[in-house]
């Protein structure tokens, strides 16, 4: 057993604290450095990273581009966090939290910032009209789950993923803890699922977009190696869920974007046109 941890009477940094990305924490806000960021040719730029959250982001777009709506065009710029692009002055002044995905709309005359993933959804949604059904009961239904994915993500991804996946030192306390709230979610998404096609209805929405990327992805053994240790087999209609969002075109585009790891054939660092696509290998998932 590891000696027990005494909480200081104010808490200080310590320079090494372990982890794969202590060298990039800081209690602190505010850019580091002073670098602009790059710009393309398109109404919108969206600076990122294929994380799941990112990811959401660039499936929105290939979604949109897919229904003909050419006014979504974007360029997409990679973020490279381990290295602290985020906390660049660029990146800062689109987003003060310094977190990916972040995203400029030129389209209005004067450039709109919008940051935080579930936000970016929904002013892609509202502003092309896809993705959100207009009828009140419908659309409430559809955020009702967007929230929900923006709020449980962080014992997801910050809890499970970094105690079972990153942190330095295996705790069974805290991997314990977050494995049972990640399976409570995951339980609470199968049976959801058990009487409906997609998260919200019969309708293929910004839930299921906002929602496929951590829990889809994770119950197919694509997020963190844990599909064993939670027992991802035994959630079936959250399995049945996410290979059928797994197999649009406008997803497997999507999750390769701002890509640069894992197979090189799936990795597209950079999106500025269609043509970039030529590039890679579009699997089904």
């Amino acid at each position: 057993m590891s000696q027990e941890y005494i909480p200081p009477k104010v808490w200080k940094q310590e320079a090494n604290n372990g982890g794969q990305f202590a060298n990039i924490n800081r209690p602190s806000a505010g850019s580091t450095h002073e670098k602009s960021l790059p710009k393309g040719q398109h109404p919108f730029q969206l600076y990122s990273l294929a994380t799941p959250n990112g990811v959401k982001v660039t499936v929105m777009f290939e979604e949109l581009l897919a229904l003909g709506i050419k006014e979504a065009e974007y360029n997409a710029h990679l973020i490279k966090i381990t290295e602290g692009d985020q906390f660049s002055s660029g990146f800062v002044e689109i987003n003060p939290n310094s977190k990916i995905p972040a995203l400029i709309d030129n389209s209005e005359g004067d450039s709109i910032r919008v940051f935080e993933s579930g936000s970016i959804l929904l002013y892609l949604a509202e502003k092309f009209n896809s993705f959100l059904p207009k009828e009140i009961e419908k659309k409430t239904e559809v955020l009702n789950w967007l929230f929900w994915q923006m709020g449980s993500a962080p014992y997801l991804g910050g809890g499970f993923g970094h105690f079972y996946n990153y942190a330095p030192e295996k705790i069974k306390y805290c991997i314990d803890r977050f494995t049972m709230e990640t399976k409570r979610q995951l339980d609470v998404l199968d049976k959801n699922l058990e009487n409906r096609k997609y998260i919200a209805g019969d309708e293929y929405t910004i839930a299921d977009i906002a929602i496929w990327p951590w829990y889809g992805v994770l119950v197919q053994g694509n997020l963190y190696n844990a599909e064993e240790f939670i027992d991802a087999k035994s959630y079936k209609n959250l399995l049945r869920w996410a290979k059928l969002i797994g197999e649009r075109p406008a997803v497997r585009r999507g999750v390769v974007v701002n890509r640069v790891w894992g197979d090189e054939g799936q990795q597209l660092p950079e999106r500025h046109s269609e043509e970039d696509f030529k590039k890679i290998i579009l699997e089904k998932k």
